[in-house]
């Protein structure tokens, strides 16, 4: 276990025990030394409060016993644990069934292009492709450099072309040649066998969906 993922262990032990005893204190008798230990770091670091003598007075008649020792989150503690439970995945390992995937890095104007694709999903005849919303809900950000990291297959990849194509048609073209230049992948419509047909009438002729012949990867 890494040492955020203790510290998180420790503030929800805290925090549930906490809650059980109804004044937001846990108390001596209720954690291991190793994770009373852990608590002082977490002090240091501002997540973690220690009872002071005054509260310490106060628990003792509640508990029928004195108190010598007890803790409770502070705000900066109960965020950071909130935060830590729906934290972003980490990057997959690229093996197995992730092998097929490329690491795509995104700039900050390209990922939002990307933001608002998969955003009009239920709206759009050729939706994003199966899995992409996760990944832009997951994407870490490399701030050194600027950068949002997604793992997406080749499906994926022809489906972020076409969604900068779209942005491209309606404004920005900068966004869309970066990710051709980079990965090869550019979305056509000129050309291919056309989308799906919708509502039983035939495809308009020269457009294609993304992932079909309208998208072409240069080698």
């Amino acid at each position: 276990m890494r040492s955020w993922e203790r510290s998180l262990s420790v503030l929800e032990a805290l925090r549930e025990r906490g809650q059980a005893a109804g004044h937001g204190w846990t108390l001596d008798t209720e954690l291991l030394p190793a994770h009373r230990q852990q608590v002082n770091a977490l002090e240091n670091q501002g997540l973690v409060e220690l009872a002071g003598r005054e509260d310490r007075a106060e628990l003792s008649p509640l508990e029928g016993r004195p108190v010598r020792w007890a803790a409770r989150l502070t705000p900066y503690g109960h965020d950071t644990l909130t935060y830590g439970c729906s934290r972003p995945r980490a990057e997959p390992s690229l093996g197995g069934e992730e092998a097929d995937r490329q690491l795509v890095e995104l700039i900050p104007s390209q990922m939002a292009a990307l933001r608002v694709f998969v955003g009009l999903a239920d709206q759009l005849r050729v939706p994003p492709a199966d899995g992409l919303a996760e990944q832009v809900r997951t994407a870490s950000c490399d701030h050194g450099i600027k950068r949002w990291r997604l793992h997406l297959t080749p499906e994926q990849m022809e489906s972020v072309a076409y969604g900068l194509w779209l942005h491209r048609m309606t404004g920005s073209a900068a966004e869309a040649n970066r990710f051709g230049r980079e990965y090869g992948v550019v979305h056509s419509p000129a050309g291919g066998e056309g989308p799906p047909a919708a509502d039983g009438l035939p495809s308009p002729a020269g457009a294609a969906a993304p992932g079909g012949a309208g998208v072409s990867r240069r080698g």
